[in-house]
């Protein structure tokens, strides 16, 4: 699972580098399928792989010196992340190191102040050169332009490190020579060599003969990584032959430690105490700067010590944790051990201070699997019902092994994403409805509603007739139903006289794949209406005429003469039936039962009553409004039935006695009447 890469920096845009997919094994066709990632810690991206070929490339001419500053081995670290299945692999590339730096020194030009009177063998310590890159591409030897009065000898510290001296081989005077210019050449080994001057400017003194000199030539200190600002770290000491002035000394960091050093780091210029000046933001364990002791002479000479600062490790780092890798929102059938998130989780701290343990709440359906080192993949232990649970904030707490312990939590969201696996539910498994007859076309008869408790088109709940027959014709010839939202409508008139009752079903489906469904039967009733009169069965009578009963002449008291039978459609009170006289010619003759529809004679027949007589039936039902139906009955008075049948269609009835004509001659008679009277009474007067 991994694989190690040597590659020489400045290395240009697009050069090879190997193939990732055939040193590791892997089929180059899936890397896209795959979703491929290098993860690095850098801020660049240095490397790239061709997704079909697997070939490794430069993406990013690589500084080795920015990159690793002053480490001896620089490595970059990459992983490759791979999904489907999930695969991580570690890649070391090795930055190898070209001469691309040439030395410098720090100052421009520096100066020695040289008593005239000291004697040859007297040294004064150069300025060293830095050259950023490592090996036989860093300083070599330096060099010094041809001097009578002086050569180059290198030396070496107690650590192993060389130094440049410049060694009086020839007594100076300044009456004939005050300033002597010299050329200092660093030169580093790489091929070709780079190199570096810098002027050297001696001016002959005549006074303060004496450098100081300090005890040791390296210090060593330890201090914790964590010391506040005044801490002591050492106490460095310079001693000074000279007198007086001459021999007094003062401390300060040499011009060749880092500026960020001396910011971190004070140095007391009279007691030579090292003390902590700010916070240690340094990743480096150990300390590396070089203190200057110079006395107060009028030309004050100076000679310096190496201090190693070694900084000790306290649990000041709490875990980080990095999301390489998340899935949300997962389906909610996915089987326990899908891997939903790959974890990154690093302590900065070294040693034990560095280990660090993981853990996530109990009572989720989830757990953290260790992966490769420093990694853990968040996988499902049970399953999920998004119906209870729609997403989960996961809680992720990394705790580190120093004391005391440092805990980092970071929360994930993990949101549960739905499938078809409800189908939609009605409250009942049947319903029932209740319709008049003669409703309205398109008439609301009923809705119907399922839920789903799906999301979205998962439970969207569309409704359909299932296929079935009513009374011979298809059930969509009576009704239709709204796919939407259920509702049950009319497409005809329904007659209960006809169809009383059926009963059909509706589904109910989602919109999910595949779609699942359900489905409730509805009974329908179809309630009566008072839309049919009573039909008159008995007696009938044939193109337009009036129906005859026969009855003897002298026939008895409560003779039955006929009997109306008539019959309704309609049902219950709509069908209940009586019997009415509308209309007798003889009121004392004839009465009708209301209930059978019998009619009698309410007397025994006289030989003076008519012989023919009609009565006028009235047949109502109790519907509301009521409806009825009339029947004309002629009866004939008679022993034997006639040969020929009397025509019912006058009134059947005797003349009225007192009709206009009548009045008329009864008033002329009696004006007639009055006029004789008088005219007699006229006459007996007249005689008497």
């Amino acid at each position: 699972g991994q694989v190690v890469y040597s590659i020489a920096e400045e290395t240009e845009r697009g050069a090879s580098v190997g193939n990732i997919a055939k040193d590791l094994g892997i089929d180059a066709a899936t890397l896209s399928a795959r979703k491929f990632r290098m993860i690095t810690g850098s801020s660049k991206q240095y490397f790239n792989i061709n997704a079909s070929t697997g070939a490794l490339s430069v993406n990013e001419p690589i500084d080795r010196e920015q990159l690793c500053e002053l480490k001896s081995a620089c490595l970059l670290n990459y992983e490759l992340v791979l999904e489907n299945p999930l695969d991580l692999y570690r890649m070391e590339f090795k930055v190898l190191d070209i001469n691309d730096n040439s030395p410098s020194f720090p100052l421009s030009e520096y100066h020695i102040n040289m008593p005239e009177f000291l004697s040859p063998g007297a040294r004064f310590t150069l300025p060293n050169a830095q050259d950023l890159d490592e090996g036989t591409n860093s300083v070599q030897n330096y060099t010094l332009s041809p001097d009578e009065h002086f050569h180059l000898e290198m030396q070496t510290r107690g650590d192993g490190s060389k130094y440049p001296e410049l060694v009086l081989k020839k007594a100076l005077d300044r009456e004939q020579q005050a300033t002597h210019r010299l050329v200092l050449t660093a030169k580093d080994g790489g091929d070709p060599p780079k190199s570096s001057d810098v002027p050297v400017i001696v001016t002959v003194l005549d006074t303060n003969d004496n450098a100081p000199e300090f005890e040791h030539s390296v210090y060593r200190a330890s201090i914790l990584e964590n010391s506040p600002s005044g801490t002591l770290v050492v106490q460095v000491h310079a001693t000074d032959l000279d007198e007086g002035p001459n021999g007094e000394i003062r401390y300060s960091f040499s011009n060749t430690t880092s500026a960020d050093l001396q910011q971190m780091f004070f140095i007391h210029p009279h007691t030579g105490e090292v003390t902590v000046n700010g916070v240690l933001a340094v990743q480096r364990p150990l300390l590396e700067m070089l203190i200057e002791a110079r006395d107060n002479g009028a030309f004050g000479m100076s000679s310096t010590a190496k201090l190693l600062v070694e900084i000790t490790d306290v649990n000041n780092h709490g875990p980080e944790i990095t999301i390489t890798s998340l899935s949300s929102p997962i389906p909610e059938d996915a089987v326990p051990g899908t891997v939903i998130a790959l974890l990154s989780i690093l302590d900065k701290d070294p040693g034990e201070n560095g280990k660090v343990t993981c853990q996530i709440p109990d009572n989720l359906p989830f757990q953290l699997k260790p992966s490769l080192e420093n990694y853990y993949s968040l996988i499902t232990s049970g399953l999920l019902d998004r119906e209870l649970i729609s997403g989960y904030n996961i809680t992720i707490t990394a705790t580190d092994l120093g004391s005391p312990p440092i805990t980092t939590q970071k929360t994930l969201w993990v949101q549960i994403s739905d499938v078809n696996d409800n189908p939609p539910v009605f409250g009942a498994d049947t319903c029932d409805v209740f319709v008049e007859e003669n409703n309205p076309l398109g008439a609301f008869l009923y809705q119907v509603s399922a839920s789903d408790p799906d999301m979205g088109e998962n439970g969207r709940v569309s409704y359909m007739l299932r296929n079935s027959t009513v009374a011979g014709s298809t059930l969509a010839s009576f009704l239709s139903v709204s796919l939407a939202n259920g509702s049950i409508y009319a497409k005809r008139a329904f007659d209960f006289e006809q169809l009383r009752s059926f009963y059909f079903q509706v589904e109910a489906k989602d919109n999910g794949s595949p779609a699942l469904s359900a489905a409730i039967t509805v009974n329908v009733y179809i309630s009566d209406q008072n839309d049919n009169a009573p039909a008159i069965l008995y007696p009938t009578s044939q193109n337009g005429s009036v129906a005859v009963e026969v009855v003897p002449r002298l026939a008895d008291e409560d003779y039955l003469v006929t009997k109306v039978v008539a019959d309704d459609e309609d049902n219950a009170q709509n069908a209940w039936l009586s019997y009415h006289l509308a209309h007798s010619s003889d009121s004392t003759l004839f009465r009708l039962a209301p209930h059978s529809g019998e009619l009698r004679t309410t007397r025994s027949m006289r030989s003076t009553d008519f012989l023919k007589h009609k009565v006028v039936v009235v047949v109502r039902d109790h519907g509301d409004p009521p409806l009825s139906s009339t029947v004309t009955v002629g009866i004939l008075l008679a022993d034997t039935l006639p040969q020929a049948l009397p025509d019912f269609d006058d009134s059947g009835e005797p003349p009225p006695l007192l009709n206009t004509t009548n009045i008329y001659l009864i008033v002329s008679l009696a004006c007639v009447s009055c006029i004789f009277a008088a005219f007699l009474l006229f006459l007996a007067i007249v005689r008497l």
